[in-house]
């Protein structure tokens, strides 16, 4: 098995802490008993494979807190982990993995334990019709076909390391990304013959790709945990977030996308 190489990551950093000046920066107003006026702004830091299901979420959410404004972050697991712990202000955090969540509850910047609310299991992403025929990993050591995954600090780069050992291959990517959505856009626009991504997100590319499943995945188990952080806002509204997305609505539309239950 291959050491990949580190993608620089001070660069990106910084992009991505100035990126949060328009993602969250005003302060929420503490949620009122129901039957009171309730609002507030709830910034959610959250791994780049929940975008579609944690946007479903937000109508639903917002329609029964009236006067609530959901605000997303949406980036890798890992990437999310170091900017809450330099400090970027968020109400909650949803990680691809646990390891990124441990980085957070250790650092102290979590209120409580996370709670697992789904699960997730890599495919490998082509182009419908399958036009190169792929239906193995050991097909993505093919001389001359550009496969693509995630980098080893994200989540679903980690759970490709977890794949490869078990089937016995080592993949040459032509690139590394930092969050499975980037993955997953390089094989839509005929940027790479494969890449490595999460189940659901082939259910969300509507089509745009097709998913071969491996039986290695059962190895690389993605679970995701959510948490209220220590220095939220609105720590009613954030907590009402966390209970939403685990409960029935929340768990309704994460199965429809594809996610596994906890």
């Amino acid at each position: 098995m291959r050491i990949r190489g580190r993608v620089a990551g001070a660069a990106l950093a910084v992009t991505a802490l100035f990126a949060l000046a328009g993602c969250g920066g005003k302060a929420g107003t503490a949620a009122q008993p129901s039957g009171e006026a309730q609002g507030g702004t709830l910034t959610v830091f959250a791994a780049a494979s929940l975008t579609g299901t944690f946007g479903d979420l937000e109508k639903k959410f917002e329609a029964a807190n009236p006067g609530t404004d959901v605000v997303f972050n949406f980036a890798g697991s890992s990437a999310l982990a170091q900017q809450i712990n330099q400090g970027a202000p968020a109400d909650v955090f949803a990680s691809a993995d646990q390891n990124n969540m441990t980085k957070v509850t250790d650092a102290g910047n979590a209120q409580g334990q996370p709670e697992v609310f789904a699960t997730n299991t890599l495919q490998i992403a082509v182009a419908p019709q399958n036009p190169k025929q792929i239906a193995s990993l050991q097909d993505l050591g093919r001389p001359g076909l550009r496969t693509v995954v995630c980098a080893p600090q994200v989540p679903c780069g980690s759970a490709t390391e977890k794949v490869e050992k078990a089937a016995g291959v080592d993949i040459r990517p032509v690139s590394e990304e930092q969050d499975v959505k980037s993955v997953l856009q390089k094989v839509t626009t005929g940027n790479a013959d494969a890449g490595l991504v999460y189940r659901t997100d082939v259910t969300a590319s509507k089509g745009q790709a097709q998913g071969v499943d491996i039986p290695q995945a059962s190895e690389a188990v993605n679970q995701y945990p959510i948490v209220v952080l220590k220095d939220t806002r609105n720590a009613e509204l954030a907590q009402k977030w966390v209970q939403f997305v685990n409960g029935d609505e929340g768990r309704q539309v994460l199965g429809a996308a594809g996610f596994g239950a906890p």
